[in-house]
C-alpha cells in the first residue's frame, strides 16, 4: 500500500511538471544562433510589403488583408530610432493607418509607440527573431477593446519575415494575426 502511494505521487508530481514545462514559452534567446541574423533597422528601412490574416480561436479566417510599410531610420541623441509607417487595407474594404517609432535601447532591445499602442511595446531580438510584447487599443464595432499581443517575428531569408501574433484579453486567447513580410 505504501509503494502504491509514492508510485502515486511520483506520477501526479510528474505530470504537474510536464503540465508546466508545457505551458512554457519560448524565449527569443533561444533563437540566437538561428541564421540569417535579423538586424532590425537593416530589415525595416525602405519599402515591405505585407501579406495577412486574422484567425479567430478557432482557426476560423476572420479577415485578410495588406500592409505598405514604408521605414526609415535615424540616430537620435546615440540611439537608432526607426519609423514604420504602415498602411493597411482589408479585404472588406477598410483602411487603417499605424505609424510606429521604434528606438533601440541597448543592442536587440526595443520600445516601439504608436498612437493606437497602450503605452510602450516592449521588445527583444537575437538570431533571426524579434518578441514583442504591448497591448493594442482595438476598435471592435464601435467599442475599443485593449488587447494583449505577443508577436514573434522570424527572418526566414533577406527579404522575407514571417509574423505570428497571439491575441488574448484578461488571459483568454481571442485569435491570431499571421503575416508574411517582403522587402522590396
Amino acid at each position: 500500500m505504501c509503494r502504491a502511494y509514492v508510485a502515486a505521487k511520483l506520477l501526479v508530481a510528474g505530470l504537474v511538471m510536464t503540465g508546466l514545462f508545457a505551458c512554457s514559452s519560448p524565449t527569443v534567446m533561444q533563437y540566437a544562433k538561428e541564421k540569417p541574423t535579423l538586424d532590425l533597422s537593416e530589415y525595416f528601412n525602405g519599402t515591405i510589403d505585407a501579406y495577412g490574416i486574422f484567425t479567430d480561436r478557432s482557426g476560423e479566417v476572420k479577415k485578410r488583408f495588406t500592409v505598405l510599410l514604408v521605414a526609415q531610420w535615424k540616430v537620435v541623441d546615440g540611439k537608432k530610432v526607426g519609423t514604420l509607417d504602415e498602411s493597411f487595407e482589408y479585404s472588406d474594404g477598410t483602411k487603417q493607418k499605424r505609424i510606429w517609432t521604434l528606438t533601440e535601447t541597448a543592442p536587440g532591445k526595443f520600445i516601439g509607440r504608436a498612437d493606437d499602442v497602450v503605452g510602450d511595446a516592449i521588445g527583444e531580438s537575437a538570431g533571426n527573431a524579434l518578441n514583442w510584447a504591448y497591448t493594442l487599443a482595438l476598435p471592435v464595432d464601435g467599442t475599443i477593446y485593449h488587447v494583449q499581443f505577443n508577436d514573434w517575428m522570424y527572418l526566414v531569408t533577406p527579404k522575407v519575415m514571417i509574423n505570428k501574433a497571439k491575441m488574448s484579453k484578461f488571459g483568454i486567447d481571442l485569435g491570431e494575426v499571421t503575416l508574411s513580410f517582403y522587402k522590396r
